[in-house]
């Protein structure tokens, strides 16, 4: 198992090797680490192709089997977090590719969906940027919390704690999901909404904390913004497949609702000239949820003890 090669991939921050402890496994193992993104599957083959180990950050790039098949030499996949819907399990068993996972901290996304809420209600960011260039002294009045109603789509343990977050700004807190039951959000301190459209219609705030999924994917299109009040706004954490993104597009270009705060996008990074760039009534962070001190600490520091693990023959937190 000498003379190994891992590839860390999307460490745009670069911080991997600083964050965790690699010792371990150094006098076995080469590591590179890559910051840029890859974009084209040709470069991607080109670069991994004399990669044994790859560490992939969640679902920045995805592993499909056409890319797995790519790779003959990769044996071990660790992946940030415990789910990784872009990577083919299932192809990676018949390649003999052991996948393996790291534990993930809730607190970052629900911190961050909660910055966003905070700085749509009182357009912080236009507030700051005029202040930089020498504009205006106050051109925009801030949206009360204390009051209104939060929507939440999804109660799982990003949903509820956002929901205390709500409770505790004196918000009106409503939930709605397929499965939800009204024992579930009592115990949440919140009010299960009869339907995703009574939900939609009723709230000042309406943010997304659902898994992606077949019955989850285009949960949120056209019909659905056009239901939510003029004055709402929708804010989106979880995937960006959950909302139909042209609609949103058009939703906020037609002035449908009063504004949206995104952290996911289809295509990751976004394009330059994509025109989600452009929309003044759009606030948006390069998918920032789980992108903490705290969280990419565990990240790679459990990334390699799952490493460690595989070399000495018994792979640890393997998924699939």
């Amino acid at each position: 198992m000498a003379g190994q090669r891992c590839a860390v991939l999307d460490d745009y921050q670069g911080v991997s090797t600083r964050l965790a402890d690699w010792s371990s496994v150094r006098g076995q193992l080469e590591v590179t680490v890559f910051r840029e993104h890859f974009v084209r599957e040709e470069d991607l083959v080109a670069a991994l192709s004399p990669f044994d180990i790859i560490v992939v950050m969640r679902e920045r790039t995805p592993f499909p089997k056409a890319l797995i098949e790519r790779l003959p030499r990769l044996r071990l996949l660790v992946t940030t977090g415990m789910r990784n819907a872009s990577i083919d399990l299932a192809a990676c068993a018949a390649h003999g590719v052991t996948v393996c996972g790291t534990a993930s901290a809730t607190e970052p996304p629900v911190e961050l969906t909660w910055a966003l809420i905070l700085a749509l209600a009182r357009n912080v960011v236009g507030e700051s940027t005029a202040f930089r260039q020498g504009g205006p002294w106050q051109h925009s009045v801030g949206v009360d919390l204390h009051g209104k109603r939060l929507g939440l789509l999804g109660l799982g343990k990003i949903g509820s704690r956002v929901a205390r977050v709500g409770l505790a700004f004196g918000m009106d807190v409503v939930a709605w999901s397929p499965n939800l039951t009204d024992a579930r959000a009592g115990e949440a301190g919140v009010t299960r909404a009869p339907s995703k459209e009574a939900l939609l219609e009723t709230s000042d705030f309406v943010s997304i904390h659902l898994v992606l999924g077949e019955r989850s994917r285009g949960l949120v299109g056209g019909a659905e913004l056009a239901r939510m009040r003029p004055t709402a706004y929708l804010i989106n954490t979880s995937r960006a497949a959950i909302v139909d993104q042209a609609a949103l597009v058009d939703a906020l270009q037609q002035g449908v609702i009063a504004g949206a705060a995104v952290d996911v996008f289809e295509t990751e990074p976004v394009p330059a000239d994509d025109v989600l760039r452009t929309l003044p009534n759009l606030l948006a962070t390069p998918h920032l949820g789980y992108v903490s001190q705290g969280n990419y600490a565990t990240y790679f520091r459990e990334a390699v003890e799952d490493i460690r693990a595989f070399l000495d023959g018994a792979p640890i937190r393997r998924l699939g």
